[in-house]
């Protein structure tokens, strides 16, 4: 299984969201999200997790004087099966990934560019899923 959703925002705030079917064999077709419900639930997840990235940068970009004029988060999920699994666990034969690559438009030198990546990290959505979160369903 896999997804992939592409999150482009510029400067003044305006996003793009594009996907890639899951049920295609092609994921770098991407098309634009017009409406949540083409989505799937793994696609709006990808969906909140690039845009997070790209509000966190594009502010901290705009609050310190970073010529940034455009963020691209192309993130996508997928089920990392283990090579080996004979012995595995059932609960543990797949591992559940999300890849972002970010990628900056603008004027921008090294250290920017180098600071702008470790500002990506900063997105509350990520960091409450790599912490893991608890759901209580009444």
């Amino acid at each position: 299984m896999s997804e992939r959703v592409v999150v482009y925002q510029d400067k003044s705030f305006r996003t793009d969201f594009r996907a890639a079917d899951p049920n295609e064999d092609d994921p770098t077709d991407l098309q634009p999200v017009m409406h949540l419900h083409n989505l799937t639930p793994y696609g709006m997840l990808l969906a909140s997790v690039a845009a997070c990235t790209a509000i966190v940068v594009n502010s901290y970009a705009g609050n310190h004087g970073i010529p940034l004029r455009g963020i691209s988060v192309d993130a996508s999920y997928e089920r990392v099966f283990a090579d080996d699994c004979d012995d595995c666990d059932p609960e543990n034969e797949y591992e559940e990934v999300i890849y972002e690559q970010v990628d900056f438009e603008g004027d921008l030198d090294d250290a920017q560019i180098k600071r702008l990546h470790q500002v990506a990290k900063a997105c509350s959505v990520r960091r409450l899923l790599e912490r893991g979160i608890r759901v209580v369903t009444d």
